[in-house]
């Protein structure tokens, strides 16, 4: 069959994105082989793809943010295949390494071989669950809830479209990291109140149409109810020992995450009207990055201001920015990611960053003192 030259440039400007899938046979040569590959996983996704990002430099071109629909076919193939793709994947190597592999993967190898199974679900499972979470389209959608469900994390979609969105860069936001907040206060910080704040917004809603938080439109219910199908399932296949792997990748993919939402909006505040009143959320607002190879790996995620602004557009479609409009990271979000874990390597990259940011954006904002809180109130 001739596939259509025009179809045949959609597939080659997508098959890039698409890198992410490969990290599937990585996991399983990893499980089956033991020893030195199970350090696989984290050493692409991080390394290798930071590798790339220097070698292949800055994508500063722009798709036609008017494309079609129908134009974007491969690329929404691609976050629809990684659904089974993971699910596959996880309670396959769930029951291989508590059933078969036990015999040559000692208890330090199965230990890290689920981190790096943890780096995917989290890197590439709850990314694509965000992209997905965002579409009007009913499939897509329930995909990405399986997908959260995977890592216990399924309150996100909640959290992440009714109130990080909302209330970004603003002390409403649990998730925005505050100037000078190290990642390991903000993440246990992330943790307490990004349940309650996302359980809070659903029953906001109800209250709106006058039912209780319990009525049976309250998602969490359809969250609490696919998650324990994956606790049973992981039980089932894995015993007791495929349970707690299970329990540690989903950790540390809500570590990833995390991670990420920390980078994304390290120090930036819209600036208070009055009567608390915010400027509307404006591309300076995101840490944006142009990095090529990360953005293929994490579909355009790092093209964060640009997804902030418009919400509702697809990752292909995601506009870049220069400095001119949105403040830059230095590197792709591999590497700043484990900046973050260091605080103090941190802050001598990023506070220099936000200063000039504020400088930049806001010259007539001479106290920033009640932007600097790392205490983040919740919506009521």
């Amino acid at each position: 069959m001739i596939i259509p030259a025009d179809q045949m440039g959609r597939l080659t400007r997508a098959l890039p994105f698409g890198m992410s899938l490969l990290l599937a046979p990585v996991a399983v040569f990893s499980a089956l082989h033991g020893g030195w590959a199970v350090v696989l996983l984290p050493l692409v996704t991080w390394y290798f793809f930071s590798f790339l990002d220097a070698i292949l430099g800055l994508e500063l071109n722009n798709a036609d943010p008017e494309t079609a629909e129908g134009q974007l076919t491969f690329y929404r193939a691609i976050t629809l295949m990684w659904a089974p793709v993971q699910a596959a994947l996880l309670f396959w190597m769930i029951w291989y390494v508590a059933g078969p592999g036990d015999a040559h993967l000692g208890t330090l190898e199965k230990i890290v071989l689920f981190f790096g199974v943890g780096v995917i679900t989290g890197t590439i499972g709850i990314n694509y669950a965000h992209e997905l979470m965002h579409q009007q389209n009913r499939v897509e959608r329930g995909l990405g809830d399986i997908l959260l469900a995977m890592v216990l994390y399924s309150h996100f979609r909640s959290e992440h479209l009714l109130v990080h969105h909302r209330y970004v860069a603003t002390p409403r936001d649990p998730v925005t990291a505050r100037y000078n907040e190290g990642f390991h206060r903000f993440f246990p910080r992330v943790l307490r109140q990004s349940f309650k704040s996302a359980f809070l917004a659903e029953k906001a809603m109800l209250a709106r149409k006058d039912k209780p938080w319990h009525a049976a439109e309250n998602p969490f219910w359809t969250y609490w109810a696919l998650q324990a199908a994956c606790l049973g399932l992981a039980l089932i296949l894995g015993g007791w020992v495929g349970l707690l792997l299970f329990l540690w990748q989903a950790f540390v993919a809500i570590w990833q995450l995390e991670l990420v939402n920390y980078v994304e909006h390290y120090g930036l505040t819209r600036k208070h009207l009055g009567e608390g009143r915010y400027e509307h959320v404006q591309p300076r607002h995101s840490w944006n990055a142009a990095h090529k190879a990360s953005n293929w790996l994490l579909i355009n995620l790092q093209r964060h201001s640009d997804h902030h602004y418009k919400p509702s557009r697809r990752f292909p479609l995601l506009q870049t920015y220069t400095e001119d409009d949105a403040p830059q990271l230095p590197y792709g979000y591999p590497i700043m990611t484990m900046a973050a874990m260091i605080p103090p390597v941190w802050r001598r990259v990023m506070n220099p960053r936000v200063r000039a940011w504020r400088k930049r954006y806001y010259p007539e904002i001479a106290d920033w003192t009640p932007y600097n809180k790392a205490r983040n109130p919740l919506p009521r």
